[in-house]
């Protein structure tokens, strides 16, 4: 490693819900270490990705998306951590979906130019625009009167764009060696990435019925030889959710426990014994000493 060439720093990760965040910190990272699914505000946790390049490495803030609405206390904490990303970053991505811009995508811009950091513009899905020669106008109105240090039009499902991206942002962080070894990929434990994956599964199976209702919790994590044993807490607020979340015979609550434990045996590169519980706490999503008791913080 040369720190006279090498590049080391923190990057948010900042956008509305829903925009690719969380597929592009996994895919900077090379590793999946953030949950995604197709439903806004999967991410609620401020997280590290940590991607590692011959050139230098990005320590990524993957962040809850930005959103106006703040009805109840988990958004308000969500939006809190969205924002409190930005401390002592070195500079900013700014992840939109190609082809829309809108007020909130705006908000993520202004709340990243009041906090002084240079913004990368990543403008994702372009490989889902159906007309190609749209996507010229559209970053030339996006960027008009708006400063960005760079525009890259990216697919992370696909990988597409991403090593101009990488090489432009190394080039705003400072010239240092690296702030994390090479085999760190994440700041979570396995702990919080096992709850994750649970809840990835609840966000994903159950994502039209209970899309916000539900949190996990691990209450046991041990290791055991070569074998993890893990138990996971699945809190609901109603009775009803409750046996939505079990299905017919036990049959969905088993499908989201398989599904979650092979996640983390490909994560963890360890065999798991996973059991999981439904229990009712009711009001949680809306009352801030119940989300800071479930692991959520600003």
């Amino acid at each position: 490693m040369n720190p006279d060439t090498h590049r080391a720093g923190h990057v948010a990760v900042i956008g509305r819900p829903n925009v690719g965040k969380s597929t592009l910190v996994n895919a900077l990272v090379g590793a999946k270490i953030s949950i995604t699914s197709n439903r806004p505000q999967t991410t609620r946790h401020r997280l590290l990705g940590i991607a590692t390049f011959e050139a230098g490495q990005l320590v990524l803030v993957d962040t809850p998306g930005l959103h106006r609405e703040q009805k109840r206390a988990m958004n308000r904490m969500m939006n809190r951590a969205a924002r409190g990303a930005l401390e002592g970053v070195d500079a900013a991505m700014l992840v939109v979906q190609a082809g829309r811009w809108d007020d909130e995508d705006g908000l993520a811009y202004d709340t990243l130019k009041s906090a002084g950091i240079p913004v990368v513009l990543v403008v994702n899905q372009v490989d889902r625009l159906k007309d190609k020669t749209a996507l010229l106008p559209y970053l030339a109105k996006v960027s008009e009167g708006r400063d960005f240090a760079a525009v890259h039009p990216v697919s992370t499902l696909k990988k597409l764009g991403l090593e101009a991206l990488v090489r432009d942002t190394l080039a705003l962080v400072p010239q240092q060696d690296a702030l994390y070894g090479e085999d760190e990929i994440t700041d979570k434990s396995q702990r919080f990435l096992a709850g994750e994956m649970v809840r990835e599964q609840l966000m994903r199976q159950l994502g039209d019925e209970l899309p916000y209702a539900t949190t996990v919790e691990i209450e046991r994590f041990e290791v055991d030889g070569a074998l993890l044993r893990i138990g996971a807490v699945i809190w609901v607020e109603r009775s009803g959710q409750k046996a939505i979340v079990i299905g017919k015979g036990g049959e969905r609550l088993r499908e989201i426990g398989s599904k979650a434990r092979q996640q983390m045996e490909r994560l963890f590169d360890a065999k798991v014994f996973l059991e999981t519980w439904v229990r009712v706490r009711e009001g949680w999503s809306d009352d801030e000493a119940a989300l800071k008791s479930l692991g959520y913080h600003d």
